[in-house]
């Protein structure tokens, strides 16, 4: 069983030492337009069962001869691509997965449903931790209901050592945890999608120690398109990031200023983006190789079964793996989307044609993976 993971990032990389300790998997092809940096947990097949190959994604037809004579192709590159890479993979032959996080872009990639599914194809968008875990883990408690009435996800990528002023570090794209803080969040509130600020509607959250308080707010992306997929059935459904105190207080003045807009402005002549110089300017600050990270997530349904209130909870508290220097937000979120694509290649994903994991996903094989990798998700 040969895989294909396009990009070479941190959850591309994530993603294909994965799917090196499966030894089904024949070989992992990793296609980036850089692909001789990698990382050392990936010495030791580099040359062997993983190949590395250089490609431009922009570039369709070398994407086609890259594509073929995969099972699977699993996407860790930024979300814009994806729509024609779903499109390609499906060309090709190969189940397809990818890393998502944005809404109109999962709705391009429905439109290849009935082309995936007569070619006997799984195509699942949004197969990280949130979008992703989350959606799997919420549409089981839904289930669980004979009526749900509350969803609530939180979910968070944090230092475990937080440092001043942001208390946060770049644990995944910068670029894309900002799109998500400036773009309007998708909710159900009265059974109805409808969409309220990032940034807003701060509260507290409180997990077991050390990591004790966190604040919780709303952003963009985190549970894809479910609050369409669940509307009607569903009377509250919400998704909200997860921070230390205070980081609300600093990003909301950083965003009001302007200084994180991506419509270019001048200066001295020069036409500039100001995210592009955000981003430029705090990366050396938040980017911290040797820094440990978390992940904490919970997700909470509430509703009634048999005519009595029911409740059903998740959480999740994962570490930094210190052994393979491999960051939690890379064993939640590469690592899903490596058993992702190994159960659609595998045919454990029984659903052909484009699905959400929330559709798609088998509940119980998909927890018992994430354990076997020692991220365990805890029912409380």
């Amino acid at each position: 069983m040969k895989m294909l993971v396009l990009g070479a990032g941190l959850q591309g990389c994530a993603c294909a030492f994965d799917l090196l300790q499966n030894p089904a998997v024949t070989q992992v092809t990793l296609a980036d337009l850089r692909p001789e940096r990698l990382p050392a947990f990936l010495d030791a097949e580099r040359g062997k069962r993983l190949q590395t190959v250089t490609l431009d994604v922009t570039d369709h037809d070398a994407v086609r001869k890259v594509m073929t004579g995969h099972a699977a192709v699993m996407s860790a590159i930024p979300y814009y691509f994806n729509g024609p890479m779903a499109r390609l993979a499906v060309e090709c032959g190969a189940h397809f997965s990818d890393l998502g996080g944005n809404t109109e872009i999962v709705m391009e990639q429905k439109k290849l449903h009935d082309q995936a599914k007569a070619k006997g194809l799984s195509v699942i968008p949004d197969c990280g931790l949130a979008p992703g875990m989350v959606n799997i883990l919420a549409a089981e408690g839904i289930r669980r209901m004979d009526r749900a009435e509350r969803v609530k996800i939180y979910v968070g990528g944090l230092p475990q050592k937080p440092e001043p002023p942001l208390n946060y570090q770049i644990v995944y794209s910068l670029e894309g945890a900002l799109d998500y803080y400036t773009t309007q969040s998708w909710v159900i509130r009265g059974g109805k999608p409808a969409q309220v600020d990032a940034l807003s509607e701060l509260e507290d959250v409180e997990f077991p120690t050390p990591v004790g308080t966190l604040e919780a707010f709303h952003t963009a992306g985190g549970i894809s398109t479910m609050p369409f997929a669940y509307e009607g059935k569903v009377d509250v459904m919400e998704y909200k990031t997860l921070r230390y105190p205070g980081h609300v207080a600093v990003m909301r003045p950083i965003r009001e200023l302007g200084l994180i807009d991506n419509a270019p402005i001048e200066v001295k002549g020069q036409k500039v983006s100001p995210r592009d110089v955000f981003i430029a300017s705090v990366t050396p600050k938040l980017f911290k190789p040797e820094g440990r990270d978390l992940v904490a997530l919970r997700v909470e349904v509430t509703g009634t079964k048999d005519g009595k209130p029911a409740r059903a909870a998740w959480q999740l508290l994962d570490y930094y793996d210190a052994d393979h220097k491999i960051s939690a937000m890379m064993r939640t979120t590469g690592y899903s989307l490596a058993i992702t694509g190994q159960m659609q290649a595998d045919g454990r994903v029984t659903e052909k044609g484009v699905h959400t994991p929330d559709e798609a996903m088998p509940f119980a094989g998909y927890v018992s993976e994430l354990a076997k990798r020692g991220v365990e998700i805890k029912e409380i």
